[in-house]
């Protein structure tokens, strides 16, 4: 995930700003370098969390996140 998509993502549940917290960064060198591979985006409104792996953030609200966990999709 590039991290100036933060400019024009928003929270799904309450359209507040999101917060990022990146765990891991691509490597310098790599295609995707500097893109956030890991970590997460928190809503500074009502503190929902969506969770960034394998580069791509999981914007799905809670219900329908927990619903695809469950279909382990």
């Amino acid at each position: 995930m590039r991290s100036d998509l933060l400019d024009i993502l928003a929270c799904p549940v309450c359209k507040g700003p999101l917060d990022l917290r990146a765990d891991e960064i691509a490597p310098e060198g790599a295609a995707d370098a500097g893109e956030v591979l890991t970590g997460a985006l928190t809503c500074a409104t009502c503190n929902e969390v969506y969770p960034i792996a394998g580069g791509i953030p999981n914007l799905l609200p809670p219900e329908l996140r927990d619903t695809e966990i469950a279909a382990g999709r």
